[in-house]
């Protein structure tokens, strides 16, 4: 297999101020293999594409993108933004504000990495799916004390309070009724041109909402108003995360600082307490959130978010929320803490996290959470866990999600429960013991994942947890939804109606049943509905439907239900079963946004790397402008 040398580029190296970001053993390798300007450069490398099952056809590619971003900033934005335009990942103003957006911080990432490193295998697994996930790396979290033998206390039995749970809510202020829904961007809704304007589309958008569009505020407020409806006696509010719309090639400390002004105002004026997390789509450039080690571009992400939390966390979590984005507070009037965790420094598409040396515990983040869940132990208190991205997902590095559910398991006793949003999707994850055997006498902790209020995914929708007062455990989990299909949605407005209960759904199918009011979704219950789905394919494809609120009904057998069941039997994200598209699997990979966009994670960047993968004439464009580039330096 043919790798890649840049001598030409290694050659100004020196010269160029941004090469200390440059680890020294790279121009080593860049020096003695073969030079871009080969003939054969294009072909060996796209041979490498459809055949390689190592890193070698990505590292390839990675190095003369290094070598680019050695370059200038300037000079691998203009190269990439070309690319992106000419593959037709996305529209060209897409394309030019995002990578404008995005461009620096994925160029810094490649000039500190060194090719064959850990870094550059995340990078080719997150970027181009062409290297297998590197096997974590090993560390025991140490903690301040041993497991204690005591278990998760039994249920009091005394009248439940309700806890709502709404995520990814992605207001778009900008949204225009009467504008085309049904766009070639990552979201519709809006007069980007002349056709798109009220009048002049066959697609009108209605004044509420619409599948290929983020939430317009109208949906906003009817959410609000219809928890006020359902829930008057609500304990609090958890939401978890995501404010801003999907137009990230757009975005601005300014703008979105408006939104999340905006958003949590209304939350204040129309709901009691809300605990709130901070989601990927907060930063600007979207999913960028830069640890402490790095530098301190995010810190006002932190400042706002902090500010506004203040009137719930009191003074006692401002400090920790300004400092890491993270809080931890006792609830008023009851033994029950909620530690919100900025699970962005454990993000795949937060690209500030790709350094020479991959942080192990960005922010310390792990050992603050140790610390306050072992405090949280001491004096007895349960514990709520919220988070934006749940530590099972895909877009987890697995070395940190393993760590994190090390501290998972050590404290399972005191973690009553755990609380996430991000996919969309209405979904569950468990916790276990032992992942070698993974059955429901070692289950241990259930994760709640929300489905989300932007109707991308499905209808939309917000979750009321029965919980019990004392010791603060999940009763059931009952899922409220806006049906977009009825008649009055766009006219009189949304109608909030219950959907389904997981202890109507589900208890009543298991054997023994469990019905009672008053026993608690444990992570055994959970286990016992995924053995469900094994034995009852009806169960199943009724939980498939209710992902998206009974908006999708695509089917799903076979090797797909084996995964999707495992993906519910992993808050591990190591233990998921998803496995990144490699090269045997070349002619598998599709440039249909539809069906490749991540739901929460739009990145223009990923995208344009993924067109590498599949247009040979890519790669073509990508030589020419690299020699072109690397000569006008010289000049």
């Amino acid at each position: 297999m043919q790798l890649l040398s840049l001598f030409v580029i290694g050659l100004g190296l020196a010269q160029n101020a941004l090469c200390q970001e440059a680890a020294p053993q790279d121009l080593t390798f860049l020096n003695t293999e073969r030079s871009i300007e080969s003939r054969d450069w294009v072909e060996d490398l796209w041979n490498d594409f459809k055949s390689d099952v190592t890193c070698a056809g990505c590292e390839t590619l990675v190095a003369a993108l290094k070598g680019l971003a050695a370059l200038s900033d300037k000079a691998f934005i203009d190269v990439l933004q070309e690319i992106c335009k000419i593959s037709g990942a996305e529209d060209d103003d897409v394309c030019e504000g995002a990578l404008q957006l995005e461009g620096p911080i994925i160029a810094s990432g490649l000039r500190s990495m060194s090719i064959g490193s850990r870094t550059s295998e995340e990078f080719c697994t997150t970027f181009l799916g062409l290297c297998a996930y590197p096997e974590v790396q090993q560390w025991n979290v140490p903690f301040p004390s041993s497991k204690p033998s005591k278990s998760r206390p039994a249920p009091s039995g005394k009248k439940p309070i309700k806890v709502v749970h709404y995520s990814d809510i992605h207001i778009d202020p900008l949204y225009v009724e009467g504008s085309n829904s049904n766009c070639t961007k990552p979201i519709c809704c809006r007069p980007y041109t002349d056709a798109d304007k009220p009048g002049n589309n066959k697609s009108p958008a209605g004044p509420n909402g619409d599948h290929k569009c983020d939430a317009p505020v109208s949906l906003e407020k009817s959410m609000y108003d219809a928890i006020q409806k359902i829930v008057p006696d609500a304990a609090f509010t958890i939401f978890t995360g995501d404010i801003v719309d999907h137009a990230v090639w757009n975005t601005s400390q300014s703008y979105n600082t408006q939104q999340i002004t905006n958003a949590y105002g209304l939350m204040s004026d129309s709901l009691g307490t809300v605990y709130g997390t901070a989601g990927n789509h907060e930063a600007s450039p979207a999913n960028a959130f830069q640890p402490n080690s790095v530098g301190s571009s995010s810190q006002w992400v932190y400042n706002l978010l902090s500010g506004i939390w203040t009137q719930w966390i009191g003074a006692e979590g401002k400090a920790d929320s300004q400092a890491l984005g993270s809080y931890s507070v006792k609830h008023p009037g009851g033994n029950l803490r909620i530690i919100s965790l900025s699970t962005n420094m454990y993000y795949r598409q937060n690209y500030w996290l790709y350094r020479k040396t991959m942080v192990q515990d960005p922010n310390n983040q792990i050992a603050w959470l140790v610390k306050e869940l072992d405090a949280a132990e001491k004096a007895n208190e349960r514990v709520f866990i919220i988070g934006h991205m749940p530590f099972g997902d895909s877009d987890s590095f697995h070395s940190q999600s393993n760590y994190l559910d090390q501290v998972v398991n050590r404290y399972s006793a005191t973690i009553s429960a755990m609380f996430f949003g991000h996919t969309h999707d209405d979904q569950f994850q468990i916790s276990y013991s032992d992942w070698s055997n993974r059955k429901f006498s070692n289950a241990l902790v259930a994760s709640y994942i929300g489905p989300s209020l932007t109707p991308t995914a499905g209808m939309p929708a917000f979750r009321v947890y029965d919980v019990d007062p004392v010791t603060f455990a999940v009763l059931d989990s009952t899922t409220y939804i806006a049906d977009m299909t009825s008649s009055a949605f766009q006219t009189t407005g949304p109608e909030w109606k219950k959907y389904y209960s997981a202890k109507e759904a589900y208890g009543s199918l298991l054997s023994p049943p469990v019905t009672d009011s008053s026993s608690e979704l444990t992570g055994a219950f959970w286990h016992n509905v995924t053995a469900l789905f094994e034995s009852n394919d009806t169960a199943y494809q009724a939980y498939r439907s209710r992902k998206s609120r009974g908006w999708k009904s695509d089917s799903c057998t076979g090797t797909c239900k084996t995964n999707e069941i495992c993906q519910l039997r992993a808050a591990r994200s190591e233990n998921n079963c998803y496995t990144p598209s490699l090269g045997v699997h070349f002619s598998k990979r599709s440039l249909d946004p539809a069906r490749e966009r991540d739901e929460c994670g739009i990145s223009v960047g990923r995208a344009t790397f993924n067109a590498m993968g599949v247009k040979k004439e890519l790669l073509d464009v990508l030589q020419k402008r690299v020699i072109e580039k690397t000569k006008e330096s010289r000049a």
